[in-house]
């Protein structure tokens, strides 16, 4: 089923190499989850776009349902869902 939340994460995601769904900002991240993935991607130096999921509770609704995960946040690479912070920590 295709609506428009589903369709602009599929813009994001397809559009972005690297893109994070979160909880803030890269600048001001409102979440310790949110922040340690943004550490790790910015140790990395790894260019990567994102959306704060607090400024549109349909995005937010919106994502977890995509995913079918119920956390934020949520990191794609390539398209591909990658995880959350726990599995992006592990994978660090």
């Amino acid at each position: 089923m295709s609506t428009p939340v589903f369709e602009r994460i599929q813009a994001d995601i397809t559009e972005n190499p690297v893109f994070l769904y979160m909880k803030g900002n890269p600048l001001f991240p409102q979440c310790g989850f949110s922040a340690r993935v943004v550490q790790i991607l910015t140790h990395l130096a790894v260019p990567f776009g994102s959306a704060n999921v607090l400024e549109d509770a349909e995005l937010r609704d919106g994502i977890k349902a995509f995913s079918n995960w119920p956390t934020i946040p949520q990191l794609y690479v390539k398209g591909e869902f990658i995880g959350g912070s726990d599995i992006i920590t592990e994978m660090y």
